[in-house]
């Protein structure tokens, strides 16, 4: 009885420790999960990892389901669709290191302020084949690849399965005018800004239209399997929604505290030609502003640089009708505020750019299509629209437009090639009056952009 009783309570005893231990193994569990830090972001890869001849390093487009020389065009040096593999390697050049020393920088092949859209800048781990010197790489635009690089070439594998895996979704609209907007526009993150002081050292003026630039860009064919993964994409809508997270960014950088350059206002945000004109002094008055129906702004008070609002708007009332007052009060309320005081301003702009990203939004859902690009036409070059061409960035913005609606208009086989070839030559003649600012010529542009627009009108 006693080896019994003996047994028995070593046995509870045995209970109550293992109880214990399991207990104090369950609490340092938890306070572990409490306390361990977030899972580490998915690794970048590097751009060797998909060069693999049945990936994307073959060196014809002869590939089942995509084409897999997607590496060769990005490569390509004597096209758009390889610049941004030669984005690093620009920062070598005598420009470059003039301008890194102009700014006191260190050498731009190394400094982050360049880095940050001369390269791909992975904010995660970096595998053993990632390289800065890349340039801005298959990962800088379809996002770091440790996720999904394994899955994404699976049987049965999905485009949802992908993105849910970190893959980023370029083909919707919103989310790829974010990705390309944090360089050919600017962002909060680090190296990811041209400021006026950067332009003045010599860095060149930004410049960007979503649609146009994509198909600069396009590394893929849109065929019968593209489409039944990701649906076929609309030129036109993909030209609205960039517009309208170009001003939505614009407005909330301003808001920001990229707004301000010590005791002046961040100048990259105004209209360059507002200052950067010729001063003359003569007998006869030479006026080098000119009044705009779209700025309700005190003469010859530098301008908001407002080419995206006029595309904007001349696209919201033809697909966003309902908010598209709204849009146009808002970009008013804008420009009378910056004659107030920077208070009033930013207040404006927050205003601005939730409305903008309303647009966005709303555009995003909209049809596209044939008819809504002739509608646009018409509202680019309309009444209300051509009027506010008064400055040289908005004429750019203006023709990169009906180049794209244009190209819109055939693909949607509204327009036929032949038709095309003929209003391109004034598409060219616009384009070559806006090659340089300095040599800037208004009245060519608008005469050569005027008369492709009435032979686009003339084919409805």
């Amino acid at each position: 009885m006693g080896f019994g009783g003996h047994a028995k309570g070593s046995g509870s005893g045995a209970a109550m420790l293992c109880a214990a231990l399991l207990f104090a193994f369950a609490s340092a569990l938890i306070g572990f999960a409490a306390t361990a830090a977030p899972p580490a972001p998915p690794g970048y890869e590097g751009v060797a990892s998909c060069a693999g001849s049945t990936c994307h390093g073959r060196m014809e487009a002869d590939g089942a389901v995509v084409r897999q020389d997607e590496l060769q065009l990005w490569q390509e040096s004597s096209s758009p669709a390889g610049a941004h593999s030669r984005a690093f390697a620009i920062l070598s050049s005598r420009r470059s290191r003039a301008i890194a020393a102009t700014l006191k920088l260190g050498d731009p092949a190394s400094e982050p302020t360049c880095l940050g859209c001369h390269s791909t800048p992975a904010d995660g781990a970096r595998g053993a084949k990632f390289l800065t010197s890349d340039g801005v790489s298959c990962e800088g635009c379809h996002g770091p690849a440790g996720g999904w690089i394994a899955s994404h070439y699976a049987v049965g594998a999905s485009h949802a399965d992908n993105v849910a895996r970190g893959m980023t979704a370029l083909d919707r609209p919103a989310t790829r005018a974010g990705v390309c907007l944090d360089c050919h526009l600017g962002s909060g993150k680090p190296g990811q800004f041209v400021s006026h002081r950067m332009m003045a050292a010599g860095h060149p003026r930004i410049s960007f239209e979503l649609d146009l630039f994509s198909t600069l860009q396009q590394h893929h064919d849109e065929d019968g399997d593209y489409a039944s993964r990701k649906g076929r994409s609309d030129s036109v809508r993909m030209w609205a929604v960039g517009q309208a997270m170009a001003v939505n960014r614009q407005m909330s950088l301003f808001a920001s505290g990229r707004g301000t350059e010590g005791a002046f206002p961040e100048f990259t945000f105004f209209d360059c030609h507002s200052c950067h004109r010729r001063i003359f002094d003569q007998e006869d008055r030479s006026l080098t502003f000119e009044v705009n129906p779209g700025r309700p702004i005190p003469f010859a008070q530098p301008p908001f640089n407002d080419e995206n609002m006029i595309l904007l708007s001349a696209a919201a009332k033809v697909a966003a009708p309902g908010l598209a007052s709204r849009f146009d009060a808002d970009v008013r309320a804008f420009h009378q505020a910056m004659g107030v005081d920077r208070a009033a301003a930013i207040a404006a702009s927050r205003r601005l750019a939730a409305t903008s990203l309303t647009l966005a939004n709303t555009l995003g859902g909209s049809a596209g299509g044939g008819d809504m690009a002739f509608a646009i036409v018409d509202a680019i070059a309309g009444p209300a629209g051509a009027p506010r061409f008064t400055d040289y960035q908005g004429s750019v913005q203006s023709v990169m437009a009906i180049d794209t609606l244009l190209n819109a208009l055939v693909k949607h086989g509204r327009v036929t090639r032949g038709a095309a070839a003929g209003i391109r030559a004034d598409i060219n003649r616009a384009y070559a009056a806006v090659k340089e600012p300095n040599g800037y010529r208004p009245g060519e542009f608008r005469a050569a952009l005027g008369s492709a627009v009435r032979s686009i009108r003339a084919l409805r």
